[in-house]
C-alpha cells in the first residue's frame, strides 16, 4: 500500500512543475515598465489652484474701506512639489504586483506539506469572530469608532441602548458616524461575507471523506462478498494549495468589508453635512420671505395712497412670490437631506426625532499641505489591498489548474473479497480519468484569462485611485480656500455694506426698499457661505476616502516624503 501511495504522487507531481504545486503560483507575466501599482514611482507635482491670487493682488494694494487689515490673510501659502525618488525594481520572474521572485521548492519539501495537511487538514475550524477583529481594528484606526458585529440579541440590546443615548444629544458628526456603525443593517449584512468567506476556507482545509462500498452475491451455493474503502487521493494532493487560495480569499474579503465600512461612515458624513446645511438654508431664506412680505405690503399700502407706482409694486410683489417658492424648496429639501441621514443611522419610529444642530463646524484654522499622496493613497487603501490578494489567488488558482489539466481524479481505494470455501482476496484500486479528448487546454484557458482579468482590473484600480487622490486634493484646497474667502472677504463686505445703508436710512437718504433689498443681498452673501462651507467638508471627506479612510499624519506625511536610500549597483 505505501509503494504505490507514493509511486501515484511521483507520477502526478511529474504532470507540472514542482514549484507549481509548492507555491501555487503561475506564470505570470512580465511587469508593465510604468506600474500603476507602484508606490514610489516618480509622478508630477499637484498644482494649487490660484484663483484667488489676482483678488488678494488687488485687495492687498492699498487700505480697505470695509474691513481692517489682517496680517493673517496678506499672503498666500504655496503649496510645495512633490519630489519622490525613482526606484527600479528588478526581478527574474517578477508578477503585475512586482513581488518577489519564486523559487521552486525540492519534491520532497512538496511531499513533506502534503504529510503536514493529512495531519493537521481535519484541525481547521471556525473562529468565533469569524475575522471581525480586522474590521474593527481598521474602524478603530482610522476612525476612531467602535465597530460591533451584532450576532445576539444581548449585542443588539447593547447596541440599541448606545444609540438612544448618541441620539438623546444633538447629533454631530462623529455621533451620526457612530450610530451609523452600530445601527446600520445594510452593514451588519454585509458583515455575513465573513462568515460565509471563513466556511468556504474550513471546508477547503478539512479532509475529503472517505468512501465505502459493500457488495454481496450468491450464484447457488457460493457466497461471494467485496469490501472497498476508497479515497481521492487527487484532493489529498491539491489541498495545501487550496486551503493556501482560501485563505488569500478570506483575507481578501476581510478588506473588502472593512472597506464597505468605511464607505458607509463616509456616506454618513455626508448625508450629516448636507442635513445640517439644508436646515441653516431653510432658516435663512425665511428670514428672506419674511423681508420679502413686508416689502410687498408696503409697496402695497404706498400704491394704495397713490404714491408707488405699478410698476414698482409689481417688483415688490414679484419677489415676494419667488422667496415664497424659494422656501418652498428650501424646507423640501431640507426633509429629504434628513431622510438620507435617518437611512444611513437606520433608526426609525421615535429615533427620528432627534436634533441637528443650528450650524455646521467651522472652518479649521489651517490647511494641511499633504505630500506624496498618490503613494500614501496605493500603500493604505483597502480595495488595492484587497485587489492584490485576489491577484494572488487566482495565480494559485491558475498554477493548480495547471498541474491537474491531465489528471483530475485520482481515487485510490483498498478492496477486499471473500468466496465461499476460498480464500480471501486484498488488494488496491485505482480510479484515473484517461486525458483523451480533454485534454485540459479549456479550463487552463479559462483560468489564465480570469487571472489576466484581475491583474487589469487591479491596474485600473491603482490608476483611478491615483486620479481620484489628485482631484480630491485640488478639490479640498478650493473648497477651504473659497469658503475662507467667504468668511474674510464677502460676508464681511455685506456687512459693513449693509451697515452703511442703515445708516444712511436712517438719515433718510435711502428709502426701505433699498435697505431690504440690501438685505436680501446680505442673506445671499450668508447662504453662499454656507454652501462653500457644507462643500469644504463633503471634500474633506471625499479626500479621506480616496486616501484609504484618515488623512496622513504628520509622522505619516514625513515618512512617505523622506527621500529613499541610495541603491547600490
Amino acid at each position: 500500500m505505501l509503494s504505490t501511495r507514493w509511486f501515484v504522487a511521483a507520477a502526478l507531481l511529474a504532470l507540472a512543475p514542482p514549484w507549481v504545486l509548492a507555491q501555487g503560483g503561475a506564470s505570470a507575466p512580465t511587469a508593465f515598465p510604468t506600474d500603476p501599482l507602484n508606490a514610489d514611482a516618480a509622478v508630477p507635482a499637484i498644482a494649487a489652484p490660484r484663483t484667488f491670487d489676482s483678488y488678494h493682488a488687488y485687495r492687498d494694494t492699498g487700505p480697505s474701506p470695509w474691513r481692517e487689515t489682517n496680517a493673517a490673510h496678506a499672503s498666500e501659502r504655496t503649496s510645495r512639489h512633490l519630489q519622490q525618488a525613482c526606484r527600479r525594481v528588478h526581478a527574474r520572474r517578477a508578477s503585475p504586483l512586482g513581488g518577489a521572485v519564486l523559487k521552486p521548492p525540492t519534491r520532497r519539501l512538496a511531499l513533506c506539506a502534503l504529510a503536514a495537511t493529512l495531519l493537521l487538514g481535519g484541525c481547521a475550524t471556525i473562529t468565533q469572530d469569524s475575522g471581525f477583529k480586522t474590521v474593527a481594528d481598521v474602524a478603530r484606526e482610522r476612525l476612531g469608532k467602535d465597530a460591533t458585529w451584532q450576532r445576539s440579541p444581548e449585542a443588539r440590546d447593547s447596541a440599541a441602548q448606545r444609540t438612544r443615548e448618541l441620539l438623546a444629544q444633538p447629533l454631530t458628526m462623529d455621533s451620526a458616524v457612530q450610530i451609523a456603525l452600530l445601527n446600520n443593517r445594510g452593514l451588519q449584512a454585509s458583515y455575513a461575507e465573513l462568515g460565509l468567506s471563513e466556511a468556504a476556507l474550513v471546508q477547503a482545509s478539512r479532509l475529503p471523506n472517505p468512501g465505502f462500498s459493500f457488495k454481496r452475491t450468491r450464484s447457488g451455493d457460493d457466497l461471494s462478498i467485496e469490501r472497498t474503502f476508497s479515497l481521492s487521493f487527487l484532493n489529498l494532493l491539491t489541498l495545501p494549495m487550496a486551503a493556501r487560495i482560501e485563505g488569500r480569499y478570506f483575507e481578501q474579503t476581510k478588506l473588502l468589508v472593512a472597506n464597505q465600512m468605511l464607505q458607509v461612515a463616509a456616506e454618513t458624513r455626508r448625508a450629516y453635512v448636507n442635513a445640517v446645511a439644508a436646515e441653516q438654508s431653510v432658516r435663512y431664506a425665511e428670514q428672506v420671505q419674511q423681508a420679502a412680505e413686508a416689502g410687498a405690503e408696503f409697496a402695497k399700502r404706498l400704491a394704495s395712497a397713490g404714491n408707488f407706482s405699478k410698476l414698482d409694486r409689481a417688483r415688490e410683489h414679484a419677489f415676494y412670490a419667488e422667496a415664497t417658492a424659494t422656501l418652498a424648496r428650501a424646507r423640501q429639501q431640507a426633509q429629504a437631506e434628513r431622510e438620507a441621514l435617518i437611512r444611513l443611522l437606520g433608526v426609525w419610529g421615535a429615533d427620528t426625532d432627534f436634533k441637528l444642530p443650528e450650524r455646521l463646524p467651522d472652518l479649521p484654522k489651517d490647511r494641511p499641505e499633504l505630500q506624496q499622496i498618490e503613494a500614501y493613497a496605493l500603500r493604505n487603501r483597502l480595495d488595492i489591498q484587497a485587489g492584490k490578494l485576489q491577484v494572488e489567488g487566482l495565480a494559485s488558482s491558475l498554477g493548480l489548474t495547471q498541474a491537474t489539466r491531465f489528471i483530475n481524479v485520482l481515487d485510490l481505494g483498498y478492496v477486499r473479497n471473500s468466496k465461499s470455501n476460498e480464500p480471501r482476496e486484498t488488494g488496491y484500486e485505482i480510479g484515473i480519468e484517461i486525458p483523451l479528448f480533454d485534454w485540459g487546454g479549456a479550463r487552463v484557458a479559462r483560468a489564465q484569462s480570469i487571472y489576466m482579468q484581475a491583474a487589469d482590473q487591479l491596474a485600473d484600480t491603482a490608476v483611478r485611485a491615483r486620479s481620484e487622490v489628485r482631484e480630491s486634493y485640488v478639490r479640498y484646497q478650493t473648497a477651504y480656500d473659497l469658503t475662507r474667502h467667504y468668511r474674510d472677504e464677502v460676508v464681511p463686505v455685506r456687512k459693513r455694506i449693509s451697515d452703511e445703508m442703515l445708516l444712511r436710512y436712517n438719515g433718510m437718504l435711502v428709502s426701505v426698499f433699498e435697505l431690504l433689498a440690501d438685505a436680501r443681498e446680505q442673506v445671499n452673501a450668508v447662504n453662499g457661505y454656507i454652501d462653500a462651507l457644507r462643500g469644504y467638508w463633503i471634500a474633506q471627506t471625499d479626500l479621506q476616502m480616496a486616501l484609504g479612510g484618515k488623512l496622513p499624519t504628520a509622522e505619516a506625511n514625513a515618512a512617505t516624503t523622506a527621500p529613499n536610500p541610495p541603491q547600490g549597483h
